[in-house]
């Protein structure tokens, strides 16, 4: 990958819908300076896996879809900036460092750990120069283009309605807040506890996902990171969900690869984009 296009745009023919879906986690090409101490069957763990594609109806609907292409081990979109444990960095960043509960996990801004048990990835602390090219390269540009494209669907249709598009390992691990081994759901629909959107948009999303047979949770066991935080301002006209799809339902964890269900689920989720993309129209 060059870091020079560290995004993929996904656009209509023409734009007939307020709805804007991202995929920040999706990225699988790794740049030159990546130098893990695992290998590849550990460290693409992280993936959220082909949810760039599993969600690409959305052109097709009139929708438009952001992508990041590197991989959010390498720098994750979805954390604060400053989301970062002191201890992991040598030297100054430059700003001051709030490092949340995840960070101390191992997967602030810029992953310490590999899943599923929190190895560490890196030898030692990586020096501060290259966590701020990091943030350089791929946060500020993916942050660049995700405002970019609410603000223009905003200004055409008045209002937006934005889909931030994940994946879930089907049980916990020793990396996520709620400890080991918990199950999770088909889908998590998150608004950080109602703060994100609209009611309206929370439960048509919802109502449209059970309608093709998912079984939906709500902010359990994710309330919405960064990404929804940041630009769900429902009293703004701008609503923000983030959605975490369980990889059981498309993939095999281990293998890290498609199994049988993924066309399926696939197609599940584009009568889904279709349905949606009508239905925020007349939110």
């Amino acid at each position: 990958m060059t870091l020079a296009d560290p995004v993929v745009i996904h656009r209509p023919k023409a734009a007939t819908t307020p709805l804007v879906l991202d995929s920040p986690h999706s990225g699988s090409a790794y740049p030159a300076d990546f130098a893990p101490v695992v290998g590849p069957e550990q460290y693409r763990r992280a993936e959220d896996m082909d949810v760039d594609v599993l969600f690409d109806h959305a052109p097709v609907v009139g929708s438009v879809l952001l992508a990041a292409r590197f991989p959010r081990i390498y720098c994750d979109v979805n954390r604060a900036p400053d989301d970062l444990d002191p201890a992991t960095v040598e030297g100054d960043l430059g700003l001051p460092l709030r490092p949340s509960a995840k960070a101390r996990l191992g997967k602030g801004v810029v992953w310490q750990a590999v899943p599923p048990d929190g190895a560490p990835l890196y030898a030692g602390p990586l020096p501060a120069a290259a966590v701020r090219s990091r943030l350089d390269t791929c946060w500020e540009p993916y942050h660049a283009a995700l405002t970019a494209l609410l603000d223009e669907t905003k200004a055409r249709f008045g209002r937006v309605f934005h889909l931030d598009c994940h994946s879930m390992q089907a049980v916990s691990n020793a990396m996520h807040e709620e400890g080991i081994g918990k199950p999770r759901p088909d889908i998590v629909l998150s608004d950080r506890d109602g703060i994100t959107a609209s009611p309206a948009f929370l439960e048509a999303t919802r109502r449209l996902l059970e309608a093709e047979g998912f079984a939906v949770a709500l902010n359990d066991p994710y309330k919405g990171a960064e990404i929804v935080r940041r630009y769900g301002r429902p009293d703004a006209g701008r609503h923000s969900l983030q959605l975490e799809l369980n990889r059981r339902l498309y993939m095999n964890e281990v293998r890290l690869e498609r199994t049988e269900a993924f066309a399926a689920t696939k197609a599940r989720l584009d009568r889904f984009l279709a349905a949606l993309a009508e239905a925020v129209q007349r939110l």
